[in-house]
């Protein structure tokens, strides 16, 4: 029989999720978006890394490395045709640490949160404004 003074033995810390798991949960909300938007991605890249690049957080000009949860890079179907000849891979970007942090301060579930950020950058594919995607995503 146990001490009932002493406290109880701590479980061992949980480790935050790793790279590959939130690639794991990305690729589980892939198979959930809208059809509207799952149809026309084929080829896109889904890549995740723990931040973005020095030369991303220039380019959008960010505080923090932190700020920016996903990023779709390419070139939006409505301007492909117009496009000159494309070399580069349509990819979109979850960013690990920041995904994480944000999951911390809302307490949403983490699947939903993926979830989420994918969509949003799923509809930069489109060309889709935030408004627009925010309505394809409540229409589902």
């Amino acid at each position: 029989m146990s001490d009932p003074t002493t406290p109880p033995q701590n479980s061992p810390p949980r480790l935050p999720p790793t790279l590959d798991e939130i690639e794991r949960l990305a690729m589980e909300a892939l198979k959930t978006i809208p059809d509207l938007l799952a149809r026309h991605i084929q080829g896109v890249v889904i890549r995740v890394e723990d931040f973005c690049d020095a030369e991303t957080e220039d380019a959008l000009e960010l505080d923090s490395p932190f700020d920016l949860l996903g990023l779709y890079r390419g070139v939006s179907l409505p301007l492909q045709s117009s496009a000159p000849l494309r070399t580069e891979t349509d990819m979109i970007f979850l960013y690990r640490r920041p995904l994480l942090d944000y999951w911390c301060e809302t307490g949403e579930a983490l699947e939903d949160v993926v979830r989420h950020v994918l969509i949003h950058e799923v509809g930069h594919h489109f060309g889709f404004s935030d408004a627009d995607m925010e309505r394809i995503e409540a229409e589902d």
